[in-house]
């Protein structure tokens, strides 16, 4: 069992590793930092969405930024369309769960803010639904997927693809990459920056 242990750790490294060797998507990932910088100092917002785990992300990123990441500072406008149920059963009950997102985001989104859709396969209905509406809305996409990108990957101003076919590993690398845009975004709008 260590050693199967040992294994698990092992992949999650070399997924790590693969991202970090490439430059494409690092490129990208200091692409959409800066560009939730500069809505921040325009006074938009963030607006994350995903299913089950990738839900369970947006609403970890979203607390992060809207409480703090690293140290004591005002908080920074983020929601996640994943925390209210209400909304989540009454859409999905009238309109279908293909429309849970996109009437948030039609009722919520406003123009400059940045929509950034999580999905381990890059083909979640309801996300793609949402990428529609805030192109119509002159929302900014961005999608934090997986394998090849699927159609989120496409449809998406900026695509974070994680290098990996592994559900787990492309988890565990959209927890990272949003951890590394929340540090960038309160260290350059609160901080020092960074360099």
């Amino acid at each position: 069992m260590k050693n199967y242990i040992k294994d698990q750790i092992k992949k999650s490294y070399e997924t790590k590793q693969a991202i970090y060797e490439n430059d494409n998507l690092i490129n990208k990932i200091e692409q959409v930092s800066k560009l939730c910088v500069e809505l921040y100092k325009g006074k938009n917002k963030t607006i994350l969405a995903g299913n089950g785990g990738s839900a369970a992300d947006a609403q970890h990123i979203a607390a992060e930024l809207v409480g703090r990441y690293g140290f004591d500072r005002p908080s920074i406008p983020s929601l996640a369309l994943t925390t209210d149920t209400s909304c989540l059963t009454a859409i999905g009950n009238d309109y279908g769960y293909d429309k849970v997102f996109s009437r948030q985001l039609e009722g919520m989104g406003q123009d400059g803010d940045i929509f950034i859709g999580i999905s381990t396969s890059g083909n979640s209905k309801n996300i793609i639904n949402a990428f529609t509406v805030a192109k119509q809305k002159g929302i900014t996409t961005v999608a934090l997927v997986g394998r090849d990108g699927g159609e989120m990957a496409k449809m998406a101003d900026i695509a974070l693809v994680v290098p990996s076919d592994s559900t787990p590993r492309i988890q565990e690398s959209h927890i990272l990459i949003g951890h590394i845009i929340c540090d960038i975004i309160e260290k350059e709008i609160f901080g020092n920056g960074v360099s």
